[in-house]
């Protein structure tokens, strides 16, 4: 039966592309062309899941040539082989031998520069324990970690051992609980030599017209020191990057299929001008690629109705095709003074998220690809459908570029960084445990015991030093109930006589609340990962808290649930440590980054956590730290232009 809402199929021009010149069909030809370009000067560049090469083009942009890409979607590879020289395949680096292949090929041709963005599926507890007691003790499992092409990507590193190696992927590879994926690639990475430096970026500030962001490591062999190249102080808008391109219909195709082409008057702005660059003499008056979809009548309609303002809950009911609960911002027009929603690979089959700001139509390949910031004169194999996949799924090439300088500039300046993971929790762990309980705001941390630990937290947490050192002796004496039991009433009436009077009603009352819902759920307190629906009065920081400091085991290696903690004041001191402002900015995610950047894989990494903690509170405070006494002074770039004598710092009660 036809279905009088769906939109009309109207089959794009299939672009056939040619192969570079400098194409290479196998493996020795590689070699060969790769040593003779290296004979003139040139820093040669790998791409693994390259895509079309958007990261490839910005690295070339910088002045690093990329002779080998290798990906799975082959109209991309199609578009890669058209674009650069060398080689450009499709070989699957799930495998143990394709590993070996592309490291073994990486170093005959003197490939320096490896990037790339592999997918980052999650691993199994066990896989993360398994592959943890690696990381801490410095050994390869290759057949286990090739399972996952992260850890074949890892893996070509260790093998291969480039100058320079780039990671980029979505910004959710960072921000789980654990962090296990970044802090495996930090450890690792610096076990073999490495600096590391990584952070999620908004790709914006690289001048890329589109609120993108990304999770972007750099890490550089022998240690050598990365700094994250210069951001742009404004925007480039959606009008800036477009506006020059000339008004089409929805549908509408030019004449000579793939080869077809639109008059073009020439750039308006400096985003343009940058766009048309290297485009052809003959081509300066043409414009490629610039088609899109057929629009239904209806659609039309709506889509003339609209501001960028406009949400899809807002059209006339007629004009609403999908559920408007549902799909709050079905449609959605750009707003032309501002940067373009993030784009991906969806778009190849749909665009309503992408509604022309002027015109009533979904944007062009073009206008997607200047979004991603494609020069106009690159190419995408294949019909329009595979060109929007393609630009959708790449790396924004001027973000390419700026990581391509920024390596450049990090080689020219050859300076060495001064502090790896492991000697950062190396030293916490050693302070903390040279402390006596004594000595320790947060001395139950250290128990192993959640009932104290979540007892001492409710009543004593923020209390000064001389009550914590006298309360936290009394409920540590007290008898602990066994897993699935209840605190005996000689408990509970202690602690009601200690802790009675206005100050301590609330917490009481929580600690009440406690009791009530443990009654109901034995066991949730002891369970390995805390349900918070069976304790609701607990936080979502206080489990953390007590999964970090007293893990048990759920037949898996408990090491290796560890969850990353962001509180103000650790944040404090990974800005100072760090010499980057992550308490006001991005604390979600960078601030988070720079902790698990800090803490690594390691035996040691929980200590240092919770050293951390004290740190912060003790030392690291907001006035007049303590730098003389800290664990860091020696690798913290604050201590070191701060100086500080070695006094010690205050009783806690006289610091708040």
């Amino acid at each position: 039966m036809h279905d009088q809402y769906a939109v009309k199929q109207v089959r794009g021009p299939y672009v056939t592309l040619s192969l570079h010149p400098n194409h290479c069909s196998t493996e020795q030809e590689l070699i060969e062309y790769a040593e003779e370009r290296r004979s003139q000067g040139a820093i040669l560049g790998a791409d693994l899941f390259s895509g079309a090469g958007g990261l490839s083009q910005g690295l070339v942009n910088a002045g690093i040539e990329v002779v080998l890409g290798i990906d799975h979607y082959q109209y991309a590879l199609e578009t890669h082989a058209a674009r650069f020289p060398g080689m450009s395949v499709d070989w699957d680096l799930s495998t143990s031998d394709n590993v070996a292949r592309v490291a073994d090929l990486m170093k005959e041709a003197g490939i320096e520069v490896l990037a790339g963005g592999p997918p980052c599926q999650p691993f199994s507890k066990a896989g993360r324990s398994g592959i943890r007691h690696l990381v801490e003790n410095g050994e390869r499992d290759p057949d286990d970690q090739r399972r996952n092409l992260w850890r074949a990507y890892l893996e070509v590193v260790q093998l291969a051992s480039p100058k320079a190696v780039i990671m980029e992927n979505v910004p959710d590879i960072a921000l789980d609980d654990e962090m296990f994926i970044l802090r495996s690639m930090v450890t690792e990475l610096e076990q073999i030599g490495y600096s590391v430096e990584c952070k999620v970026i908004d790709t914006w500030r690289y001048g890329v017209p589109q609120f993108r962001q990304r999770f972007i490591l750099v890490a550089l062999r022998d240690n050598v020191k990365f700094e994250w190249p210069k951001e742009v102080s404004q925007k480039v808008s959606v009008w800036n990057a477009i506006g020059d391109l000339p008004e089409v219909e929805g549908g509408d195709r030019p004449d000579g299929g793939g080869d077809g082409f639109w008059d073009y008057s020439g750039p308006l702005t400096e985003y343009q001008t940058s766009m048309r660059a290297n485009v052809r003499d003959e081509d300066k008056d043409r414009i490629y690629d610039h088609i899109t979809r057929p629009v239904r009548e209806d659609d039309r309609q709506a889509f003339e109705q609209m501001t960028a303002a406009t949400r899809y809950s807002d059209l006339p009911e007629h004009l609403r095709r999908y559920r408007s609960d549902i799909f709050v911002d079905k449609y959605k027009r750009l707003d032309e003074n501002d940067l373009s929603r993030t784009i991906t690979a969806h778009i190849a089959k749909d665009g309503y998220s992408f509604i022309h700001p002027r015109q009533a139509r979904t944007i062009t390949v073009r206008e997607a690809a200047r979004l991603q910031s494609f020069p106009d004169d690159f190419r995408f194999s294949g019909p329009p459908s595979a060109a929007f996949k393609q630009i959708g799924n790449a790396v924004p090439v001027r973000l390419g570029e700026a990581l391509g300088n920024g390596i450049l500039n990090a080689w020219e300046r050859n300076e060495t960084k001064h502090y790896v993971s492991k000697d950062v929790v190396e030293s916490l762990a050693d302070w903390y445990r040279q402390q006596p309980d004594s000595g320790l705001l947060q001395p139950w941390l250290r128990t192993k015991s959640r009932w104290k630990i979540v007892v001492a937290e409710i009543f004593l947490l923020r209390s000064s030093w001389t009550e914590t050192r006298f309360l936290w002796q009394l409920i540590d004496n007290l008898e602990e109930p066994e897993i699935g039991a209840l605190p005996s009433d000689q408990t509970i009436a202690t602690l009601r006589s200690v802790f009675a009077g206005e100050r301590f009603k609330i917490r009481f009352s929580q600690f009440e609340t406690l009791v009530e819902q443990m009654r109901e759920n034995p066991k949730a307190l002891w369970e390995p990962h805390i349900d918070r629906a069976k304790l609701p009065v607990l936080n979502d920081v206080l489990v953390r808290t007590l999964e970090l400091s007293a893990p048990i085991s759920d037949g898996t290696d408990s090491r290796s649930e560890e969850p990353v903690i962001v509180a103000k004041g650790v944040l404090r001191v990974t800005s100072r440590f760090l010499g980057v402002d992550t308490e006001s900015r991005n604390k979600q995610s960078n601030g988070r980054i720079s902790v698990g950047k800090l803490l690594g894989l390691d035996k040691n990494s929980r200590e240092g956590h919770l050293a951390l903690f004290e740190v912060a509170r003790q030392l690291c405070v907001s006035e007049k730290p303590y730098c003389g006494v800290c664990p860091l002074s020696q690798m913290c770039d604050f201590a070191q232009r701060r100086g500080g004598d070695a006094e010690q710092p205050p009783e806690p009660e006289t610091l708040f």
